[in-house]
């Protein structure tokens, strides 16, 4: 979930309160950790910040919901105290290539851009370079959750890019999840919420490859405003058992377990 520290709609508080409405036990927050290329991310300063205000509203709320302290954290930031958070997402919105950076989630006009300019109009390139980048966080021991994953697909919605079942494209995407597959992936509902996809990534048939792998799952909103805090749980949920999963992960204040989907249901 994303507040106006970085990119969100609401503050914290707003958050908290539109949570407990909803029926919420938990709520975890996950702002966007400091990058030089993000406009919309949090500075060093405003970081610390969030990490007291957070922490504040977990004691003011105590008896009502439990809150948790996140980062997300992009690929070209680590956070120098990773100590500080009760668990970290790791994520890629920018792809570098030859000196360039840019982002993967701006527009379809920066996509059609970088596809010319980058990748010669090849989606495969373009999705290998992205990938490629994406598995670096294989290393990265502070990363408890990999971030929607397939993000690159964020304006292929009607597949005009690729398909999502070209093979050559689902071979690329299936190396990385063998390569992270160590990792929690979350399935995203974000892009549901403001317009972008009909279904959350990832696409369905990478997450049936997940299964094959024992990869370990959690549903996140991607929240951004407080009305979307459980945007398109419940059809998440059937698709997620649709691929064969019974358990999701959730969190605890004694790290991530396993809980039967039904405790979500």
């Amino acid at each position: 979930t994303h507040s106006i520290y970085v990119d969100g709609k609401d503050t914290i508080e707003e958050m908290i309160e539109t949570a407990i409405e909803k029926g919420f036990t938990k709520l975890g927050f996950s702002e966007h950790a400091y990058l030089e290329e993000d406009d919309v991310c949090m500075t060093q300063e405003t970081t610390e910040q969030y990490i007291e205000e957070v922490r504040f509203f977990q004691q003011k709320y105590s008896d009502q919901i439990e809150i948790f302290l996140g980062l997300e954290q992009d690929m070209f930031y680590r956070d120098p105290h990773p100590e500080m958070y009760d668990y970290i997402i790791g994520s890629g919105h920018y792809l570098r290539k030859d000196l360039q950076v840019n982002s993967v989630d701006n527009t379809t006009d920066h996509t059609d851009f970088m596809l010319a300019n980058c990748f010669e109009d090849d989606f495969l390139k373009y999705a290998d370079a992205y990938y490629s980048q994406l598995k670096e966080m294989a290393s990265w021991d502070e990363v408890d959750i990999i971030a929607h994953l397939d993000l690159l697909m964020k304006f292929n919605d009607d597949q005009h890019y690729i398909s999502f079942e070209d093979p050559k494209y689902v071979k690329i995407a299936c190396d990385t999840i063998d390569a992270l597959s160590h990792k929690i992936f979350e399935v995203n509902t974000g892009a549901i919420s403001r317009g972008y996809r009909s279904l959350p990534y990832p696409h369905k048939n990478l997450l049936e490859y997940m299964k094959t792998k024992d990869v370990k799952l959690v549903l996140n909103s991607d929240c951004h405003n407080r009305f979307d805090l459980d945007c398109y749980f419940p059809q998440a949920l059937d698709l997620i058992k649709s691929c064969g999963y019974k358990k999701l992960i959730t969190i605890t204040q004694e790290g991530f377990v396993e809980e039967n989907i039904e405790e979500f249901e």
